[in-house]
Order: C-alpha cells, then structure tokens, then sequence
C-alpha cells in the first residue's frame, strides 16, 4: 500500500490531491481536497471504470470543488472534496480494496470525510469505517442515516418548486410536465414526489431494471427511450438524474423545457453553458444548490442523525434557491453566477475567521 503521489495541485486552485494505490487489493483512487476553509472536507466516493487516469482526475476535481460550494450553499461548516476509486465496482469492489482506501482516508487526519456517490453504498461505507472515523453515510444499524438519496430527492423538489414559483408564479409542479433523466436512487424518490405534488413524468434511464421498477410501480409515467429524446420532448421541466455534463452544446439548442433542476453533479459541461440557457430563456437552478440534500443528511450524522433536524435543513433549499434566483435578476447574471459569487462569499468571509489566532 502506498500513496503514488500528492501534490496541492496549484493550478487548479485544490488544497490538495493525494493519489492512492493498493497493488494486492486493486485499489487506485485519488482524494481531491479543493477548501477546508470552513472546516474539514467532506464529500463522497465515486467507484466508476473511467477509460483513464486522466478522465478519474478530472472528475474528482470537478467533483471536489462543487462540493466546497454545495456545502458553502448548504450553510455547512464543512469544506469540499470527493474521492473516486478507478475500476469496475462489479468486478474489483472487495472489502479488502475498501478497507485499503479506508486507510488512506485516515492518513489525512480528518482534513476528509467520505461518504457514499455513485458506485458505492451505506454498506460500503460501514466497510470503510473499519478503518477509518471519517465516514458518514453509514447504516442506521451503525448509528449512520442510511440512504443520503431520499433527502438528496427532497432538496432537488425544494429548489424545483423555487424555480416554479420565480418563472410562474406558485411554488408547485402541480400541471406541470416533467421529465426526469436517471431513475436510480435519487430519481425513483424525486418521481414520486413530482407524481405527489401533480405533476405529469416523463422519464428515462440506461439501466432496463430502473425503467422495470417504476413500471411496475408507477405505470402512470411515460417512458422514453433515452436522454436525447427526453431534452426533444415537450416538457416544462428538465431534471438530470445521472451523471454529470448533461447540458451541453447539442442538448441546449434541442432543450424544450423552460427550467432545468436536477441532481446530477456538473450538469453545465463546459463554461458558457449557463449563458446559452440564459440567452433561451431556460432558467437553471444550479445543480450544487439544489442537490445539497443529501450533504446536509451526512453532514447532520457527525454530530449525531436526527432525520427530521435534517430534513428541515434540506427544506431550506427552497429559500436559498429562490435567494440566489432573486440575486441573479437584480444583477443581470445568470443564476449559476449568482450562486458562485455567494459561495465564494461565504467562504472567505468565515475562513477568514481562522486567522484569528486562539489561545
């Protein structure tokens, strides 16, 4: 077991990133640490088969520097980072390899807590914490608050019913036809709280036993085949559920909704992006806003979970939605600028707090 490399990554503006292999049990992963200047970073694990090194670093420091502003955003005295373990989680994923990087996130003394993202799970994480004590996202049978997806589906809703209420006047998706792209864990429960609230759904996900689930449980929703048909598709509402990039130079043009609000991370695939919907008149609740949920459900665990305690903190996500919403018109940006430049606000403002020297 060794740490290959760590280095503070001076040109993308991180702490630090430390790169991480275990050649018996297969791990490589890197730990992207981008600001603790609110506190310690805390931010999920990632287990994808990224095609390269190169493609896993880039989105563990994407990843990471989204978190520093969600957990700014989120009124979170937690910095932000993100891990990724590189590999096919069906394939290499052993409790060896867990417990291997449950180690390397020890060695960094609590600058990082982990936490669960794609390709890992509460159970992973109760693994991970045989090795480590910073983890969150563990299993209630481990004093954990078990699945961060139902209050991630909780906060997306909040700043989906926000940005109804800045474009059409009422807080509801009530009429309204939405269409979400990934049914998996966050999308099943952000499905049934549209459906609840009286929206019309339409939906679709690569995985065929996601699409089987909400037919047998929700039949009511239309199913398309994919995500290219769904952004053609005549919806008010676009939510992407899965992985990051989904607003792009081909899906912008092609986009029919008027909002977009959804869970994945680093929708915006390039910068310029938020303009281009600005100047279609889609309005985009950024996705670091309103996905803060399930932060906020981790986050509340350290100092012992109490559900409805965070639940009432991811409902706030209405409020600072319709915050930075309001900030963006009366500064004649688009919303994600408006979101940045009250993260980065608060960030420096309380982190400059620490040079106030204690004795």
């Amino acid at each position: 077991m060794g740490v290959f490399a760590n280095t503070d990554a001076p040109a993308t503006g991180h702490e630090q990133v430390v790169f991480c292999q275990d050649k018996h049990s297969g791990l490589k992963a890197i730990i992207g640490i981008y600001s603790t200047a609110l506190g310690p970073a805390l931010g999920g694990t990632r287990f994808y088969p990224y095609a390269t090194e190169e493609d896993a670093l880039h989105d563990v420091l994407d990843l990471s520097r989204g978190m520093a502003y969600k957990n700014a955003l989120a009124d979170l005295d937690l910095g932000g980072g993100k891990a990724v373990i590189w590999g096919d989680p069906e394939q290499i994923k052993s409790e060896a390899l867990l417990r291997a990087y449950g180690r390397f996130v020890q060695s960094l003394g609590g600058r990082y807590y982990t936490a669960c993202d794609v390709g890992t799970y509460v159970q992973d994480m109760d693994v991970i914490a045989r090795e480590t004590r910073y983890v969150t996202g563990r299993s209630v049978e481990h004093g954990g608050a078990g699945d961060s997806s139902i209050l991630t589906a909780w906060g997306v809703f909040q700043g989906m019913r926000a940005a109804a209420e800045h474009l059409w006047g009422s807080p509801t998706l009530s009429g309204r036809r939405v269409g979400v792209a990934g049914l998996g864990k966050v999308g099943k429960h952000l499905t049934a709280h549209l459906l609840a609230d009286g929206a019309a759904v339409v939906a679709t996900d690569v995985n065929e036993r996601a699409v089987d689930w909400v037919r047998s449980n929700h039949p009511e929703v239309d199913l398309v085949q994919d995500a290219t048909a769904l952004v053609a598709a005549d919806i008010d509402v676009y939510a992407p559920c899965a992985l990051g990039g989904a607003l792009n130079d081909d899906t912008v043009p092609a986009l029919r909704a008027k909002i977009v609000a959804g869970a994945a991370n680093n929708q915006l695939a390039h910068p310029g992006i938020e303009k281009l919907l600005a100047e279609r008149g889609v309005l985009y609740a950024p996705d670091y806003v309103v996905n803060a949920g399930g932060v906020i459900q981790v986050a509340d665990e350290i100092e012992g979970f109490n559900f409805e305690r965070a639940k009432l903190r991811a409902t706030r996500i209405f409020d600072t939605t319709r915050q930075i919403l309001r900030l963006a018109d009366a500064e004649g940006v688009p919303p994600a600028v408006a979101a940045d430049r009250l993260a980065e606000r608060r960030m420096a403002e309380v982190g400059r707090l620490r040079t106030i020297r204690l004795s």
